[in-house]
């Protein structure tokens, strides 16, 4: 038997070329669906079509330049090789025969080539289409345009209109997002999924504090309803008792100038009770719209990345990781801190820690605990936030300061994850240190109780001492009263449906009220602070 391999003679078909173009296109397509969304997948864990959406059309300033790398090398660069490939295929035109003693037979052809191409583009265009679809949920994207729904006009209660009465000697508050950080990193005997606590320092605060859980467990968390999966989703959740939906006519959260002008939010309530304040984080404020947030809300000295390299409090080339380090951020906080007490008047630090991002930063000068980089920076960076609240405790302001930690949002990192029971509930720590003695607790409140960040609103008013009427503001309950969230009255499963879909009354009346755009702060005018 000999093998034959001969090219054949040029088409002269009008149109032939076109039609493989148009196969190699959808080819590609169908290869960078799949290869983009097995990337999204690794890099941040399930990734919602809200999401998706409204980090596309948010500023992405100050983005880890690892995540460009890995994007171009784990994603872009296999897409294009793939492609490449196909169009070899498509294009080189050859015979294959066998050749036996007294027959031949023909094995590949044009016609077989032609065949298989279409296959083949049909295939992975549609294959990858579907499970790009599926896996982002874009059906629910579908549902946030067109299918409408009034839970929450229903039951949006309004915080503006609310009486609220704060105490006489108004509470100062410290305010952490603990980036990533769940109550899963705890060990087994604790109701985590570790063999040895990572995060024990943070476990011994909570024996100090009031936290929340979804079980019988003291150690548990809020659901993460749509629109809460991220982190200035989560902060969004807990300043305004609201999902985070997605852009609509008016708005695109950040990049347009305009940020929830209908909202009244916890930074609202404080501004307007003569609070200073400041949120620090250790990254670009502009990344996904989070200076617009708190520019637009609160009147916020807004302390990023930018701000301690144009003030000095970094060298003009240094970047790690998002920005700076967390204990960086700690070490600048406490000088911020020291500040707002001395004005006088009330205060609110807000602070973002970094570190616990995937896939997780720890100094080349720190010893390393573990052998999982990640786990390392989960370890690293509680031993930093317990540092902070000891020196916080040690402060002449702390009798008079609630401290807030909770973890922004579950991590993203599923590689982390990977060997986790599927069956296990994973949730966001959270802890309440100091809160007022004024304040009126049901012995009920703390256990199996199905809330989200949304109930942080009016909860943290009430740890600093704040009488809220009716315990409601938007949708958010406070978790220290006896009143049901509109998880428990309702259900989770229906509400998380219900906010899902488009909420006119949410597009008119928080997203953009009338059509008007809210001219925002710039970061240049934090100067004033100085």
């Amino acid at each position: 038997m000999k093998i034959s391999i001969t090219k054949e003679n040029k088409e002269n078909k009008k149109g032939t070329k076109a039609v493989k173009i148009i196969l190699c296109i959808l080819f590609m397509l169908g290869v960078m669906f799949t290869i983009f969304t097995q990337w999204s997948n690794f890099t941040y864990g399930p990734v919602s079509g809200d999401q998706m959406l409204i980090n596309l059309t948010s500023p992405t300033d100050g983005t880890d330049s690892g995540i460009y790398v890995s994007a171009l090398t784990k994603a872009l660069l296999p897409s294009v090789i793939i492609t490449i490939l196909f169009v070899l295929f498509v294009f080189l035109r050859f015979k294959i025969v066998l050749n036996f003693k007294n027959y031949s037979a023909i094995v590949y052809n044009e016609n077989i080539r032609k065949t298989f191409s279409v296959f083949l583009s049909l295939a992975v265009f549609f294959g990858g289409l579907v499970y790009g679809i599926n896996d982002f949920k874009l059906y629910d994207l579908y549902k946030a345009y067109f299918v409408k729904s009034s839970f929450i006009e229903e039951n949006y209660v309004e915080p503006k209109e609310t009486k609220l009465i704060f105490p006489e000697k108004k509470r100062n508050v410290i305010y952490i997002y603990l980036e990533s950080m769940e109550n899963s990193y705890m060990s087994k005997d604790l109701g985590g999924m570790e063999e040895i606590n990572l995060i024990p320092k943070l476990t011994q605060l909570a024996n100090e504090g009031y936290s929340f859980s979804d079980t019988d467990n003291k150690f548990g968390g809020p659901k993460t309803p749509v629109g809460s999966q991220w982190s200035l989703a989560s902060m969004t959740n807990q300043m305004t008792g609201l999902p985070m939906k997605v852009p609509g006519d008016y708005n695109s959260y950040g990049s347009s100038g305009n940020f929830l002008p209908g909202a009244w939010t916890f930074g609202d309530v404080l501004n307007n009770e003569g609070y200073e304040q400041t949120v620090m984080v250790g990254a670009n404020a502009k990344f996904g719209g989070l200076e617009y947030l708190f520019s637009s809300h609160g009147n916020y000295k807004v302390m990023d990345y930018n701000y301690a390299i144009e003030n000095g409090l970094l060298p003009n080339n240094y970047k790690q990781f998002w920005g700076f380090e967390d204990d960086k951020l700690y070490k600048f906080a406490k000088d911020e801190i020291t500040r707002l007490y001395n004005t006088g008047k009330p205060f609110n630090m807000t602070l973002e820690t970094a570190d616990t991002h995937t896939p997780g930063y720890v100094s080349p000068q720190i010893e390393n605990v573990f052998n999982n980089q990640y786990a390392n920076a989960i370890y690293y960076s509680q031993n930093e936030v317990y540092k902070f609240v000891q020196w916080i405790k040690q402060q002449p302001f702390y009798e008079n300061t609630t401290i807030i930690l909770i973890g922004d949002h579950l991590s993203m990192c599923s590689d982390f994850f990977k060997n986790v029971n599927k069956n296990y509930n994973r949730t966001q720590y959270n802890l309440i240190i100091n809160p007022s003695p004024e304040l009126e607790i049901s012995k009920t409140c703390f256990n199996n109780r199905i809330w989200s960040n949304y109930d942080m609103y009016p909860t943290v008013l009430a740890a600093m001492g704040v009488k809220i009427d009716g315990n409601r503001l938007a949708l958010g309950t406070n978790l220290f009263s006896n009143e049901p969230t509109v998880f428990e009255q309702y259900g989770y499963d229906y509400v998380n449906k219900e906010l899902a879909k488009k909420s006119v009354f949410f597009n008119d009346k928080i997203l953009s009220p009338n059509g008007e755009k809210v001219s925002l702060r710039s970061s240049k005018e934090n100067e004033k602070y100085e």
